[in-house]
């Protein structure tokens, strides 16, 4: 099985784009992530058609009692008054009884729809959380390093919460209002079908005025989430980094930078607030004409005995109710805009693919040796300079082998590759024979361990962060691993031991103590294939000591790749490769390229010198 990179088309300098063009881009774009999005939400709602449907029954019925009462006061009035008149109240009372029962039938019914809606909501919001966290995990270390975890958590935080608010409250507002303006205007028609015609004109300048506030709040509401994200991925960059920014004095600089970041946020949503200012007032305005039209052209009918009072009292509750529901489509147009702008940034995040593909018929490897081979290995980042040019290297199962050489030359690179968090732009990289790429990522995650030079500790005990890799591992096993890497007395010297709690990321232990540990886990999880990638850096020396001992004993019978600058942590190896510029260009014992007086005797030299 052989990888083909494949060279993404090139795209059009905006510069020689004509301004027709670049809209029609846009427009498709927007086009196609709208469809994207709407996808997203169909997926959502679809399993949940029944509670749905339920929902939408409630509210039906809950409408219908709001909308019988002007009926019911149109009836009292022209006939249940006169009937009352010639001494006969059953009328009267039966039409009170009814718009009672139509009153109490429609809070219930809104209520419970209300209830019904919330749950679905929720269930939603649910998913959608599970599914953000679970697709992130699941994204290729290409995406991580490219994503920032600012805008992960935009994702998790900011947008989601735009959904919660559109689902929590703006959607079952929007559905009821959407069903109050049907059923009112319905039963203006049938109450009078001119006043009806009166209530259409009307609509015409309601209709032009939200098409002007759909345009406009559309894009003040994408820039908000922007500069929303924007400001939220400055702030945990912001604290992640706060030791450089301390230490570096850039407090001020961040400071305005920050400064600058809310200003823009707060003129985003100034803009809102302005288009808003002009929205609802606007449709107040029309309303309230509607409603002096109404009055004026039913008064006239009623003068000229065209028309009942009951009727006009009737078409005016009708008329006035009608625009009701519209200022309240505004206000939903609101969080509708946010949600969906947010919705676009998480459906967008979901549509991302992992660049290291899962195998779809996968080999199984049961019990692996180690054996490591790259077949004439390409390889670039994206479509930039290739970093391995055509590397062939075969690591016999059980040998420790040291990568060495300056910044930049490959060592790392080709340890993300054995590792699969890359795949080779061309020639394959093989376990025991097989193509990491027809591996399951299980058996590959169980083969191959990855240690890096940032030991991160999880939130929880010491065991459980030494069990990471092994769940299953009894308590005697974690300690073996711990005493194996000469960390077991620092951590008998904790609070708890074991069972001490560590902070976030690892607060409680220092920074060396903090790669024991994650010695310790990598040892407990068994590879075949260890894989230690500047783990000793941050080591002082009787550390580094303890964990070459550690090593020497653990690398027995495993196959090791280690990367490193100390050479003290090479002299462990059976085989040094010396890298530069992607290829392999000295290749011996730590003894024999030595005596070469090659790159990696130069390097010893230097090693030796900086020691004295």
């Amino acid at each position: 099985m052989t990888a083909t990179s494949s060279t993404p088309p090139a795209r059009p300098d905006p510069r020689d784009v004509h301004a027709d063009d670049a809209a029609l881009l846009d427009r498709t774009t927007s086009r196609a992530v709208r469809r994207r999005s709407l996808r997203l939400l169909g997926e959502l709602l679809r399993p949940r058609w029944r509670p749905l449907a339920w929902a939408g029954l409630l509210i039906v019925v809950g409408t219908l009692g709001q909308v019988a009462g002007p009926l019911l006061v149109q009836a009292a009035i022209d006939t249940a008054l006169p009937a009352l008149r010639d001494g006969d109240p059953a009328r009267l009372a039966a039409i009170g009884g009814a718009y009672v029962a139509a009153a109490v039938l429609g809070g219930i019914c809104a209520g419970a729809y209300v209830r019904a809606a919330a749950r679905v909501a929720q269930s939603v919001l649910l998913e959608l959380r599970r599914r953000v966290f679970r697709h992130t995990q699941r994204l290729s270390l290409e995406f991580h390093e490219s994503y920032t975890s600012g805008r992960v958590i935009s994702r998790q935080t900011s947008d989601l919460e735009a959904l919660r608010e559109l689902f929590d409250g703006g959607l079952t507002g929007v559905v009821s209002s959407l069903m109050l303006m049907v059923f009112t205007g319905a039963a203006l028609f049938v109450v009078d079908w001119r006043s009806g015609l009166v209530l259409t004109a009307a609509l015409v300048p309601a209709w032009l005025l939200t098409r002007w506030f759909q345009r406009r709040s559309q894009r003040h509401y994408r820039e908000q989430r922007s500069a929303s994200a924007r400001l939220i991925v400055k702030f945990v960059e912001t604290m992640t980094g706060m030791r450089a920014v301390q230490a570096f004095r850039r407090e001020p600089t961040t400071q305005a930078e920050y400064a600058r970041l809310g200003e823009e946020y707060r003129d985003a949503n100034l803009r809102i607030f302005g288009v808003n200012g002009r929205y609802q007032p606007g449709l107040v305005l029309i309303g309230n004409v509607t409603v002096a039209a109404a009055l004026a052209y039913g008064g006239w009918r009623v003068f000229e005995g065209q028309l009942e009072l009951g009727a006009l009292v009737a078409v005016l509750l009708y008329v006035k109710r009608f625009f009701q529901p519209i200022q309240q489509l505004g206000m939903f147009y609101n969080a509708l805009q946010s949600a969906v702008a947010a919705l676009e940034k998480v459906s967008g995040l979901l549509a991302e693919e992992p660049t290291v593909a899962e195998p779809q018929r996968p080999t199984p490897l049961r019990k692996a040796r180690g054996e490591v081979r790259l077949a004439d290995v390409t390889f670039r980042y994206g479509a930039g300079p290739v970093v391995l040019p055509g590397l062939d290297l075969t690591i016999p199962a059980g040998q420790t082998v040291a990568l060495v050489g300056s910044t930049g030359a490959g060592k790392s690179t080709l340890a993300k590759l054995v590792t699969r968090f890359y795949d080779a732009s061309d020639g394959r990289v093989l376990l025991d024979g097989v193509d990491v790429r027809d591996l399951s990522t299980p058996d590959l995650r169980r083969a191959v361990v990855m240690v890096t030079q940032e030991a991160y500790l999880f939130s929880g005990t010491v065991r459980e962060n030494i069990a990471l890799g092994r769940p299953d591992a009894t308590d005697e096993q974690v300690e073996a691993a711990a005493r194996a890497v000469g960390v077991h007395d620092v951590v008998t010297s904790l609070p708890d031991g074991y069972d001490t709690e560590v902070n976030k990321r690892g607060g409680r232990v220092s920074a060396g103590q903090r790669q024991l540990l994650s010695f310790a886990r990598a040892f407990l999880a068994d590879p075949a294939v260890l894989v230690l990638d500047e783990a000793t850096s941050s080591l002082d020396v009787p550390g580094e000591r303890w964990v070459q001992r550690g090593l020497q004993t653990l690398l027995a019978d495993r196959t090791a790749i280690i990367i490193a600058h100390r050479l003290s942590t090479v002299a462990i190896a059976d085989r040094v490769l010396v890298m530069e510029g992607g290829r392999v260009v000295e290749d011996g014992t730590p003894q024999e390229l030595v005596a070469q007086r090659g790159r990696f005797a130069a390097l010893d030299a230097a090693w030796q010198e900086s020691l004295v």
